[in-house]
C-alpha cells in the first residue's frame, strides 16, 4: 500500500530498497527556506542494520501489509523458542537470534504478539510488562535506604535488573519488557 512520507509513524513497517525496514525514529524538520522533510531512522529486519533516510514529505512509501497474530509462548528447547497460534493452534518455532533479548521475559503461557510479512515471522512484540521472580539479590543491610538507589538483582529467565534495597529473594516483581527496568513489586 502506498502512502505519503508524512504518514510515517514510529514502529510502521514499509518497503524501501525492496527490503522490510521498520520505522525506528521520525522527525519531521522544515530547515529555512526549504520544502519540509521526514527525516527517519529506519532498521533493516533483514541485517538488523539501523541507518538514516530523509524523505520529502510529498514522496510515495510503499507500507507493508504485515499479519499480527496473538500467539501463546510453549517452551525452549536448546536454541529454539516453541510459539502456538491461540486461533489455529498452529505451533511455530523461533531461534535465539530472532528472539533476541526478549527470551529473558518469556514465561510459559505467555501471549505474544507476532508480526507476519508473506506467511513469514518478522517481529516479535511482548506484553509491556511481566512479573517475574527474585532468584538473586544482596541481602538489604541496615542504613542502605538512606543513600537511595538501589541493589542488582538477577531474576527469572536471567535478566539482571536495579532494584530497591527492600526486595529480597523470592519476591516477584514487574519489569517494563521495554527497558528491562523494575516497574514495582508485585503480590504473590
Amino acid at each position: 500500500m502506498t502512502m505519503s512520507a508524512n504518514d510515517l509513524r514510529r514502529n510502521q513497517i514499509i518497503i524501501f530498497n525492496n527490503e522490510l525496514c521498520q520505522v525506528v525514529d521520525v522527525e519531521f524538520v522544515r530547515p529555512g527556506n526549504w520544502r519540509a522533510m521526514a527525516q527517519t531512522k529506519l532498521k533493516s529486519l533483514k541485517t538488523g542494520a539501523i541507518f538514516q533516510q530523509r524523505f520529502s514529505t510529498t514522496e510515495k512509501v510503499d507500507e507493508a501489509t504485515v499479519e499480527t497474530r496473538t500467539m501463546q509462548y510453549l517452551y525452549s528447547s536448546d536454541n529454539m523458542h516453541h510459539f502456538m497460534d491461540i486461533q489455529s493452534y498452529e505451533q511455530m518455532e523461533m531461534n535465539d537470534e530472532f528472539v533476541g533479548d526478549s527470551k529473558k521475559f518469556l514465561k510459559e503461557q505467555m501471549e505474544v504478539i507476532v508480526k507476519m510479512y508473506e506467511g513469514k515471522a518478522i517481529g516479535l512484540e511482548l506484553p509491556t510488562s511481566v512479573v517475574l521472580e527474585v532468584l538473586d539479590t544482596p541481602p538489604n543491610i541496615k542504613g542502605n535506604t538512606a543513600s537511595g538507589g538501589g541493589k542488582p538483582a538477577t531474576l527469572q529467565g536471567g535478566h539482571v535488573s536495579q532494584v530497591p534495597f527492600f526486595v529480597e529473594i523470592g519476591d516477584l516483581i514487574r519489569v517494563d519488557t521495554r527497558t528491562g527496568a523494575y516497574l514495582e513489586r508485585a503480590n504473590k
